[in-house]
This record gives C-alpha cells, sequence and structure tokens, in this order.
C-alpha cells in the first residue's frame, strides 16, 4: 500500500510540475486599493457633478478609466506616477461617484467634460493617458482641444465602431470585468440601483460612435502613443495599425502578454510603456 501511495504521489507530483500556468492575459486580476488622495471631490461640470481626485506632485498626467469602469481601475498607476508627477483621475460622466442626465451619451460631450474638469482645477495642459474609452476621449480631446494636451497615450481605443470584435460580449474575461464594474457601480453611484439604465444609455453611443475618417486622424498634431495588447479581448489589433498609419508620427506599442486590461495585468510594463512615451522613446 505504501508503494501505491508513494506512487499515486509521484503522479500527482508529476502533473502539477507540468501543468501550464494561468497566462496573464487570461485573468482579470483585481484591482489595487487607491491610495489616500491630496485633494478630491465634485466639480460643477457642463450638466453634471464629475468626481475628481488628485495626488502627487510636478508635471500634470489625467487617467481616464474605461467603459462602465472608474478612477479606481488606476491604483498601480496613482502609486508609481504620484511619486514625481501631479496626477489626476477622475469618474466619466454616469460612471463610478459621477452623475449622469437626461442627455445621451456622445464622445465629444465626455472630452467637453474632462476639458470643464482641467479649466476647474487651472490646468493648462497634461498628459492624458486613456484607457479604452479614455483612450477615445483622448483622441477626441487631441482633435477638437489640442491646446490642452502635451501628449495622449491611448491603449485600446478605437475610431470606428468596425474596429471593435463581434465577439467580445461572449468573451469570459471581459464579461468578468463588466460584472466587476457592475458591483462597484451600486457601491460607488449616487444612482446605485440604476446599473442597467446606465449601460442601456452608454450602449446607444457605442452603437454609432466613433466615427472618424483619415482625414479627422491626419488632422491631429498632438504626440500620440497607441498601445494595444496583443491579446485584447475587444480590439482588432489591424484597427489600431491602421489608426498609427492614420495619425501623424503616431508611435505603436505592443504590450506582450497583456489584453486589454494590461494596466491591471502588467502594472510594471504598462508604466514603464507611460513613462517611455512621455521621454519621447
Amino acid at each position: 500500500m505504501r508503494a501505491v501511495a508513494v506512487g499515486i504521489a509521484m503522479f500527482f507530483s508529476a502533473v502539477l510540475a507540468n501543468a501550464e500556468p494561468a497566462e496573464r492575459w487570461a485573468e482579470l486580476p483585481a484591482f489595487l486599493p487607491m491610495p489616500p488622495a491630496k485633494t478630491s471631490g465634485m466639480a460643477q461640470v457642463n450638466d453634471i457633478k464629475m468626481y475628481y481626485a488628485e495626488y502627487g506632485a510636478g508635471d500634470p498626467i489625467l487617467f481616464i478609466h474605461g467603459g462602465l469602469g472608474s478612477a479606481d481601475v488606476w491604483g498601480h498607476q496613482v502609486e508609481d506616477f504620484a511619486k514625481d508627477h501631479r496626477v489626476i483621475v477622475a469618474d466619466s460622466r454616469g460612471h463610478g461617484r459621477s452623475t449622469r442626465s437626461g442627455q445621451p451619451f456622445g464622445y465629444d460631450l465626455m472630452t467637453s467634460d474632462y476639458v470643464a474638469l482641467l479649466d476647474y482645477l487651472q490646468l493648462d495642459k497634461v498628459t492624458l493617458v486613456g484607457w479604452s474609452d479614455g483612450g477615445i476621449i483622448g483622441i477626441d480631446m487631441a482633435m477638437k482641444h489640442p491646446e490642452k494636451l502635451t501628449r495622449v497615450i491611448a491603449q485600446a481605443a478605437n475610431v470606428t465602431t468596425d474596429g471593435v470584435k463581434p465577439d467580445v460580449m461572449t468573451n469570459r474575461i471581459f464579461n468578468d470585468y463588466i460584472n466587476v464594474a457592475g458591483e462597484a457601480y451600486k457601491k460607488l453611484s449616487p444612482t446605485p440601483n440604476e446599473y442597467d439604465a446606465f449601460v442601456n444609455q452608454i450602449s446607444a453611443m457605442w452603437m454609432s460612435e466613433p466615427a472618424w475618417t483619415a482625414a479627422d486622424l491626419g488632422k491631429i498634431a498632438v504626440p500620440v502613443t497607441l498601445a494595444i495588447g496583443d491579446h485584447d479581448e475587444a480590439i482588432k489589433f489591424d484597427h489600431t495599425e491602421r489608426m498609427a498609419k492614420q495619425i501623424p508620427g503616431a508611435k505603436l506599442v505592443i504590450l506582450k502578454d497583456a489584453s486589454h486590461f494590461a494596466m491591471l495585468q502588467d502594472p510594471e510594463g504598462y508604466n514603464a510603456m507611460i513613462r517611455d512615451a512621455m521621454a519621447g522613446k
């Protein structure tokens, strides 16, 4: 019996030793808790109240989160960049702690919210780091309000609706994110029981926006870095490549072994990408 037990133990040890570890791009890590803010509040911008928080001191960086989420996705980045920069995060219209109105969602409107926030904070120019919808807002701001920007670093953004993969809503990791975002909405939002209504409102925007042409993108004069994970679940890689060709001087960065949620999966590599972009590398 002892020999049998030893044999079974050796078998399972071999199985465990040969088991493939989960790829980091196939997991949705938990958000790192945000550090205490230097200042925070609710800014009256346009027809909403917009939550914002500031950390650190130095050249300003504005981080803009993706659709359905909140500023709390940026814990790893705030922890790093607050050491030597003035970091600003905010919850977009209807997201997180910010309110929404009956006005239809649109990227121009959301961009104008952030422009108004920068005016409220008396910030002339910022480096804008945007993820997903945040990246789209960054590109929109580069076209409409370039005077507000030092540069844009946009990860997993699209500029036309056909840049989104048709099977994204059946992806396990993406659905995990939607569920996590829904739970966070219940805890943060001033309308905690209206997540479905909020999703319906923003989904109407996603059906038709963004819809920018090569000519639109060709007018951008702000330095732009476009980043995409090599396992992005939502955005087509060839779409990002095409964006990089259409935006003058744009640099394309491929985030290795990362997905749409690269800032959580590889924060060290993600932060290095941002610092390289700011250094013009």
